[in-house]
């Protein structure tokens, strides 16, 4: 149940509040988005809301990388070991890799730079949006939250910044995927020998495959909790703005040249 149910006589809307999160139109930096396509397929598209095409190019990146051995091929390069780096490709996976690669983020870009034009005729027509939505199993709603809170959860364990600004969806893909990264890279197994002392026996253990999956994830979810929630903050600033002059301003009320007239 919402406060409001669009009655589409909008043609663009500049944010949905559902029970799975808020999901907004704002002004986004292409190459930003773009950068973060090139650190790992599909999380541009996640920071753009666009879930199903950010979920089908992640799973992508790590089933491709890990048949390709891109993980550990990087791992020999930043070594020095070249020759042992072109060993382990497995060029059979690895030239499929490429093209899908460069699309997401080529795609990533271009859908920021169209998502802005849309934001731009958006905020024009300013139509009103929904602030509160309630259903059996959740509770939304606009309000403001301090965007380092949400950063420093998201540095002990990725997702939970976008569980306490209500970023369901990406929240459970990121803690899903963390977990997932955390067993097979040893990762925590490694820490724990580091805190013992045992530093040549932690190097060791750890899965460089799958562990260099976990920078990218942990940079995606500092960094896309920390922005939406300032954007979440401005969308609760916007929203109540347009409740007290659409309830409470007089309709005769302007303001010209730095004076009030009625």
């Amino acid at each position: 149940m919402n406060n409001y149910t669009n009655n589409n006589t909008a043609r663009r809307y500049k944010a949905h509040v559902s029970i799975l999160g808020t999901t907004q139109l704002h002004l986004r930096n292409p190459y930003i988005i773009g950068w973060w396509s090139a650190a790992f397929p599909g999380f541009g598209h996640l920071l753009l809301s666009k879930y199903l095409r950010g979920f089908v190019l992640f799973i992508w990146e790590v089933v491709i990388n890990l048949q390709a051995n891109v993980n550990l091929a990087m791992i020999y390069s930043f070594q020095g070991k070249i020759d042992m780096a072109k060993e382990v490709l497995n060029t059979r996976w690895l030239l499929i890799y490429i093209p899908v690669y460069l699309f997401a983020i080529w795609d990533s870009y271009r859908t920021t730079v169209d998502l802005n034009k849309v934001y731009l005729l958006a905020e024009r027509e300013n139509h009103r949006y929904n602030s509160f939505s309630i259903g059996a199993m959740e509770i939304n709603y606009l309000d403001k939250r301090k965007p380092t809170t949400a950063f420093i959860w998201s540095l002990f364990m990725p997702g939970l910044g976008q569980l306490y600004i209500h970023r369901l969806i990406t929240a459970f893909f990121v803690i899903i995927w963390s977990v997932v990264f955390f067993y097979y890279s040893h990762t925590l197994e490694a820490v724990s020998l580091l805190f013992i002392g045992k530093i040549q026996q932690a190097t060791s253990v750890l899965n460089g495959k799958w562990f260099l999956f976990l920078p990218s994830v942990y940079g995606f979810a500092t960094y896309d909790s920390y922005v939406n929630t300032v954007e979440n903050n401005k969308l609760y600033e916007d929203e109540q703005l347009n409740y007290l002059k659409r309830d409470y301003q007089n309709p005769y009320f302007k303001i010209l040249k730095g004076k009030v007239m009625e």
